[in-house]
């Protein structure tokens, strides 16, 4: 397990996202107070925390959609608050993003919403474009016919998946996972899990996955960051966090459904170490 990490310096070399003191506050409410947090190519980490620990808002930070009061943020080598419009636009190519429930545009069809990055991020021609997007329907498990369909006509899973097939339109080193599995029943959220651990392994992505679904951390994930009292209280593997002595980390990894995730899990098993990149 790891603490808060220092100087960027100290960041290890495959680490593609490097957060170091970062500040958000909301009016006189600070959420974030000296965040920091290093990501690693090829992993998947849980961000996790009680509610209002500000966990979206992190996400919405590190991709540039809400600004930092505060501390520095690099993607890829890049930093985030200080580029040029062209640079971020350029680095934005590089990830993707998955907002609760898919947000998607309801008045266009699957395929042209997992078209959309493609028109405005690239001048790829309309047929390679309807082309790609079918692909990537196909990727996410969808059927054929559900690329026609609008966002209203599917149901919360479909949507979902629908919502990662855009976020992987690009062909990105990093997606964004917002609350992927909330909503969906347990047969849903786990059938969700393995499509997120299948295409990190086939396509080598590095997954930041914002969650409280003890069974997603089990079951996918390499490492898990615990955002508390304003700051990344500690980063490590489910193992690992067992042993952080703070009232929100017993509570969450001691209860009673800890302990039925720790038994249900049939994916990666909880405390191995991190193999960035290696298929599961």
């Amino acid at each position: 397990m790891t603490g808060p990490p220092g100087a960027p310096g100290d960041s290890p070399p495959d680490a593609v996202i490097r957060v170091r003191g970062l500040v958000k506050r909301f009016g006189r409410h600070t959420v974030h107070d000296g965040v920091d947090l290093d990501v690693m190519r090829g992993e998947v980490i849980g961000i996790v925390g009680g509610s209002g620990t500000g966990k979206s808002v992190l996400l919405r930070q590190i991709v540039g959609l809400t600004k930092p009061d505060g501390g520095t943020i690099e993607v890829l080598g890049q930093s985030v608050r200080d580029t040029s419009e062209t640079d971020y636009r350029r680095l934005r190519r590089r990830w993707g993003v998955m907002f609760q429930d898919g947000a998607l545009f309801s008045s266009l069809t699957v395929r042209q919403n997992v078209e959309a990055p493609m028109r405005e991020q690239t001048d790829l021609p309309a047929a390679l474009r309807e082309t790609l997007a079918g692909l990537k329907v196909r990727m996410v498990g969808l059927p054929e016919d559900a690329q026609h369909k609008y966002p209203a006509e599917l149901s919360g899973g479909m949507r979902k998946r629908a919502g990662f097939a855009r976020a992987i339109a690009l062909d990105p080193e990093i997606v964004f996972l917002d609350e992927p599995t909330a909503g969906l029943d347990p047969i849903g959220a786990a059938a969700f899990d393995t499509l997120i651990r299948q295409l990190q392994a086939a396509l080598g992505l590095t997954v930041f996955l914002v969650t409280h679904d003890l069974d997603s951390l089990y079951a996918i994930c390499d490492r898990v960051a615990v955002l508390a009292d304003g700051r990344m209280l500690a980063v490590g593997t489910i193992a690992e966090l067992q042993d952080v002595d703070h009232p929100w980390v017993r509570d969450y990894f001691h209860g009673p459904r800890a302990r039925a995730a720790a038994t249900a899990a049939t994916g990666p098993a909880a405390g191995r170490p991190v193999t960035p990149g290696k298929e599961s």
